[in-house]
Order: structure tokens, then C-alpha cells, then sequence
């Protein structure tokens, strides 16, 4: 006789069914790969998407995630991604974005509008940060059209990236002459970023181990995809890798975090050396 469904209050810990069953349906959903070594940060987000959904047992609420309910599925996604970041980020990135990518671009002979695409892009430091770069930093800025979109696979970070208001931590590393000329301050101390800026930026939901949502995006001359690899295993780095590369204009090149190696992933990219960093390039 099998065996009653546990009640949430007895849910402190997963069995290892439990833990199994709820870590391979994460992983075709996202490419996120969780093992034992995650397994409070696991059951303490599950516990509390339980809790929320008022769900009895665990058995009833995995019921509930496997028939499809796309608006719980999506928020447990949500409880699992990783949104820490700041303007600026890995300054050198952005430099050399500036000083040497874009022109490479323009020499190549590229056709339409500069296309940069920031994924993930969590709550939008990192795609308002490349578009005050650029202001601040490109000469060739007003002579372009310049599309920045940002993308994250968490819709809630979305929401607060096309809100737009920052706090202080988030703006540390700006020097306070930008932080003035592109933030307002509010009344709650928090910083909101002026109308033009945020309007030069467009949000969209996207999962990168899935083609049917990165191909529509289109290609672009620039993708900055930062710190979010380290998080899959091989088999879905290799794929959303794959799926990268399809999203990059042939000459167009990729920046990963300073921990990330597209070398140890796909054969696809070249890798090109600059002072500070290194991209990788889909050949032309």
C-alpha cells in the first residue's frame, strides 16, 4: 500500500525522490543542474512556493507544476535564479565593447542597426550600464541606431528592470557626475533612470537553452552573456552555446564572466585577446 503524501509542515527536507524528481524537472526547464550540495537552497525555495500556493503535499503541489500550470512554473523559476549585479560590472568588458568591438563592427561593414544584447540581463544594470557606456564613451554613438535589448529567463527581475529604480548599493560604482546626469532621485532614496535612457532599452523574456526563444531575437553584433553559464552542466552549456552562436552576426563576438571559458565549451568561437579581456567570435 503506498505510502500518504507528507504535509507541508513536515517538508524541512526533500526525500531524495523528492530532491531528484524536483531537480531534473529545473533542468529541462532552465539548464540549471542543482545537486546535493544545493539541496537547502533547493528545498527551502520549493517550501515556500508550497506554502504560497497553499499546496498540502509535495506530491500535490510537483502534481500541479507537471500539468502545466505555466503561471506557478514560471514562479518558481523565478525563486531560483541568481539577480546579483551592479552598473559597471567588469568595466573592462564595456571598454573594450567601445574602444574595439563596435568599430571592428563598422570596419566589417555591418549592415543596419548596432545590435547589443544583454543576456541575462537580471534587473537591467547590465543593459542600462552598456547604453550610459556608450553615451559616455563611444564618439560614434549619435551617428548610429543603437538597439539594446535585455533578456533574463526571471520575470520578476524584468518587471524591475522596466521599472528601473535602483538603490544606492547598485549605483556604487558609478562616478556621482554620471549618476546625476542619466538618474533622478526619489523621494524614497532610491534612483530612477531618466525617460530617454530607459526608453532606449527593450525587455524580453527569454530562456537561452531553448532555440525557440533565442532564434526569434534575431542576430546581433555584440552579446554579453555573464555568469550565468557556471550554473549549467556541460550538456546544456554546450546548447545554449549553440544557440549563442546562431544569435551572433558572422564577425560578432561574445563576452562571458572572468570565470567562464567558451574554450572549455563549444569549438564554435574564436577566441580574440585584447588587453584586458577576452571575447569570443563567431568567424565571419
Amino acid at each position: 500500500m503506498p505510502s500518504a503524501p507528507r504535509r507541508v509542515a513536515e517538508l524541512a527536507s526533500l526525500t531524495e525522490s523528492e530532491f531528484r524528481r524536483l531537480c531534473e524537472f529545473l533542468y529541462r526547464r532552465t539548464g540549471m543542474l542543482f545537486t546535493e550540495t544545493k539541496r537547502y537552497y533547493v528545498e527551502r525555495r520549493v517550501v515556500d512556493r508550497m506554502q504560497a500556493t497553499a499546496a498540502d503535499s509535495f506530491e500535490a503541489y510537483f502534481a500541479r507544476l507537471r500539468s502545466g500550470a505555466g503561471a506557478e512554473i514560471e514562479r518558481l523559476v523565478n525563486a531560483f535564479t541568481v539577480n546579483e549585479t551592479y552598473f559597471y560590472r567588469e568595466e573592462h568588458q564595456l571598454e573594450c565593447m567601445s574602444k574595439h568591438l563596435l568599430n571592428a563592427r563598422l570596419e566589417a561593414g555591418t549592415k543596419g542597426p548596432i545590435r547589443i544584447w544583454s543576456v541575462p540581463c537580471s534587473s537591467g544594470e547590465e543593459p542600462y550600464s552598456i547604453a550610459i557606456w556608450l553615451l559616455e564613451n563611444w564618439p560614434l554613438v549619435d551617428s548610429y541606431d543603437v538597439e539594446i535589448i535585455g533578456s533574463d529567463i526571471d520575470t520578476d527581475a524584468l518587471e524591475l528592470a522596466r521599472r528601473s529604480r535602483y538603490g544606492k548599493r547598485a549605483l556604487s560604482r558609478l562616478p556621482p557626475r554620471v549618476r546625476d546626469e542619466y538618474f533622478a532621485r526619489e523621494h524614497d532614496g532610491t534612483w530612477s533612470i531618466v525617460a530617454g535612457l530607459r526608453d532606449s532599452v527593450r525587455f524580453t523574456p527569454v530562456n537561452i537553452v531553448s532555440a525557440a526563444e533565442t532564434r526569434p531575437h534575431g542576430e546581433f553584433d555584440v552579446i554579453f552573456c555573464r555568469n550565468v553559464l557556471i550554473y549549467f552542466d556541460d550538456a546544456s552549456r554546450r546548447l545554449a552555446a549553440a544557440n549563442l552562436y546562431e544569435n551572433l552576426a558572422p564577425g560578432g563576438c561574445i563576452c562571458l564572466g572572468h570565470a567562464e571559458s567558451m574554450s572549455r565549451i563549444s569549438p564554435l568561437f574564436e577566441p580574440v585577446r585584447f588587453a584586458d579581456t577576452i571575447v569570443y567570435r563567431r568567424p565571419l
